[in-house]
């Protein structure tokens, strides 16, 4: 936890980045997303093995399983590829669906995420 920021405002904070990158609050995977973000902003390391550290870690605290954490995230994450702001998606990883490209595979996704929270809250 940042020693400027409470964890709530941390959580308030990462949910507006998201709604931001339009994902929608009601799917499963925004939840699921929130979390390990919030858990890679405090350890990168587990985004470097989300199948082995992150995925688990979020299905045990919601009480579901790793294949059902990756699935949501991974579709909570192609409703924002798609119904998003594609400016706030080239700023953050220089290219957005209009270029054609391919959406972030979730590791991708979750490590910018988390990467921009903590450079932005870095004082």
């Amino acid at each position: 936890m940042h020693e400027r920021m409470s964890s709530l405002d941390l959580e308030r904070y990462v949910t507006q980045i998201m709604l931001d990158m339009g994902i929608p609050a009601h799917l499963k995977g925004y939840h699921y997303l929130r979390e390990a973000i919030l858990i890679s902003e405090r350890d990168m390391e587990t985004v470097t093995s989300v199948t082995k550290l992150l995925y688990p870690s979020i299905a045990k605290r919601y009480h579901t399983t790793d294949q059902k954490v990756e699935r949501a995230i991974r579709n909570a994450i192609e409703v924002s590829w798609k119904r998003g702001n594609a400016r706030t998606f080239e700023e953050l990883f220089g290219y957005s669906s209009n270029s054609g490209r391919h959406r972030p595979t979730n590791s991708e996704y979750i490590c910018r995420l988390a990467d921009k929270i903590r450079l932005d809250l870095a004082v």
